[in-house]
């Protein structure tokens, strides 16, 4: 029979451990400081690109990786694991965003998702707009939708380097309207960047979509048991010629809002298994395998899904994927880009001021004709000036735009030019967001009555 260990002073080495850790964790919990990492890794492509060590920096994206089973072999770049295999992560989290918003968010209700929802439209159209002005070219016009995108980590996290005087329902807008903004860009990309789409496909994507419903429908809370229907989903968007990360929207969208039906409530199984655990722990009972299995699932679905999978999965992609992400497609050489042939100039041009202006005066314009026809009103502690904030924010392209450019063009010359303005552009939103937003604050502060 076993004993019982008395308890054990805890030594100071584990307790500053366990106090390292937790400040780990919630630095990486720290929406300003994902957005600051995603831009060093920018500059350090930049700079990687334009140094002598410029040939190391596209062979090493060129450097093949393989996986295998017998005779079957699939090779591809690494840029190639990077875009299209870990950017399906950063889609699933996309994905369960947006899931989240409709259920219980911003987008839960019409009257309150409507003047985001209005915006998000004003903010695509108007860009796009813009951008064909200034491109006519049909070689050059496959760019359109790249400046229609928002970068939901970046335009956070720069509106988090505000601080709290930043009202937090100017937060809820902003991300509101980014959210609308990716479902908008996952519908641009499925129906114009998914050219000659072999039909074949969407069979095995069918039957990866039944076989998470079936797990769903079982009862199956497991995160790792879908891993396996989501490849299929992959591979059958990947057949169909649709770009394979989109699978990381389905499974997002698919992700329940709910937790698993158990017999009894979370906490009062954990509660009466807990009972047990001490009971079966001082007596040596075999039973405690499964009880502590029953804790697990108890303490599993505490929490739902779609909110359990993006916090863990949270600190992967705003620390791991996306700025592996920007580290490989960012690196733009600026001897090479020759902006000055095929009138890329115009390209850059047309992405840069379609971001920093046409952003602004869509989400603007459409906002303020929204209030004026009374068909919307603003959110309570939302002024016009925080509207403005929002505009200048949601040009902040990066991520999402910088992907659309990978897909709107081949040539290297455009693509390279395109790039350039996303970089330019979604700098200079940046930049003017934290300029307009200090002005905000001081402005903000000064209508407040002050509190001796």
């Amino acid at each position: 029979m076993h004993q019982q260990r008395p308890g054990r002073r805890v030594s100071r080495a584990q307790l500053l451990t366990k106090f390292a850790f937790a400040k780990v964790e919630r630095f990486f919990h720290i929406e300003a400081v994902s957005g600051i990492v995603l831009l060093i890794a920018a500059l350090i492509a930049l700079i990687w690109a334009n140094s002598p060590f410029a040939e190391s920096y596209h062979h090493l994206w060129h450097t093949p990786l393989s996986i295998g089973l017998g005779q079957a072999l699939f090779s591809e770049s690494l840029h190639f694991w990077i875009n299209d295999v870990l950017m399906t992560l950063f889609f699933l989290v996309v994905g369960m965003e947006i899931r989240r918003e409709i259920h219980e968010g911003a987008l839960s209700s019409l009257k309150q998702a409507a003047l985001p929802f209005a915006a998000a439209l004003g903010g695509v159209a108007i860009p796009a707009l813009i951008y064909l002005a200034l491109n006519a070219d049909p070689a050059r016009q496959q760019g359109w939708a790249i400046p229609t995108a928002t970068d939901i980590a970046f335009a956070v996290g720069v509106l988090a380097l505000l601080g709290r005087s930043i009202p937090g329902n100017v937060r809820i807008f902003l991300l509101a309207l980014a959210v609308i903004d990716d479902i908008i860009a996952v519908l641009i990309i499925a129906l114009f960047y998914s050219g000659g789409l072999d039909y074949s496909g969407f069979a095995l994507a069918g039957i990866g979509i039944a076989s998470v419903i079936l797990l769903q429908r079982m009862g199956i809370g497991s995160a790792y048991a879908y891993v396996l229907p989501g490849a299929i989903i992959w591979i059958g968007l990947f057949i169909t010629g649709a770009h394979p990360s989109l699978a990381g929207v389905v499974l997002g969208l698919m992700t329940p809002v709910l937790s698993s039906r158990v017999r009894r409530r979370p906490l009062a199984l954990i509660s009466r298994v807990h009972r047990q655990l001490l009971k079966e722990a001082s007596s040596g009972n075999q039973q405690l395998v499964q009880s502590l299995r029953r804790l697990r699932i108890a303490q599993r679905e505490l929490l739902p899904p779609v909110t359990r999978i993006q916090t863990v999965l949270h600190p992967w992609v705003a620390f791991g994927i996306m700025p592996l992400f920007a580290l490989a497609n960012a690196g733009v050489s600026l001897q090479e880009a020759s902006i000055d042939q095929d009138g890329a100039q115009w390209v850059m041009f047309g992405v840069a001021i379609a971001l920093i202006f046409g952003k602004p005066i869509g989400v603007i314009s459409v906002s303020w004709l929204m209030v004026r026809l009374g068909w919307c009103r603003l959110p309570s502690d939302v002024t016009w000036f925080g509207v403005c904030l929002i505009g200048v924010l949601a040009g902040i392209g990066f991520t999402m735009s910088i992907f659309v450019s990978m897909l709107a063009f081949q040539n290297d010359g455009l693509l390279s030019a395109a790039k350039l303005g996303v970089l330019s552009g979604s700098l200079v939103a940046a930049v003017l967001g934290l300029l307009i937003g200090g002005f905000y604050i001081q402005s903000h502060k000064r209508m407040s009555p002050s509190i001796d």
